[in-house]
């Protein structure tokens, strides 16, 4: 692996299969009302990435490193944009939030409570919303 795949990862890792993180794919855009009802219980988690963009994969890959939540605090949600760009549309029109990617956006009681993109990302400590 090259220089830039070491820091940006492979397409094959993208999803995070291999991390540890109990990611629930995000394809349909009925999710959205169980996503929503299910905020009322605990904080419901999506992480909009896009497949083929090094920065999102770079992000990505920070936010697998840095996450350490207990299974069962959080539903986490992974959007595939170029795969479901209906149910992009969809989130940012339901939840009120300028589509960016990546992009993650935490849910609670139904609205979103925080949402940050890029590098800002990295910056959210999740453990403050469970």
């Amino acid at each position: 692996m090259g220089i830039f795949g070491g820091l940006f990862g492979s397409k094959s890792e993208d999803e995070g299969s291999s991390s540890g993180i109990p990611w629930v794919a995000l394809n349909s855009v009925d999710q959205l009302s169980t996503i929503k009802a299910a905020s009322n219980g605990r904080p419901q988690v999506i992480f909009k990435h896009s497949t083929s963009c090094g920065i999102s994969r770079m992000v990505l890959n920070m936010f697998k490193s840095s996450y350490g939540l207990e299974d069962g605090q959080i539903d986490l949600y992974f959007l595939d944009l170029l795969a479901n760009r209906d149910v992009s549309n969809a989130v940012a029109s339901e939840f009120g939030v300028v589509h960016q990617s990546p992009q993650l956006l935490i849910i609670k009681n139904g609205v979103v409570v925080l949402h940050d993109s890029h590098s800002a990302i990295s910056d959210i400590q999740l453990e403050q919303y469970v």
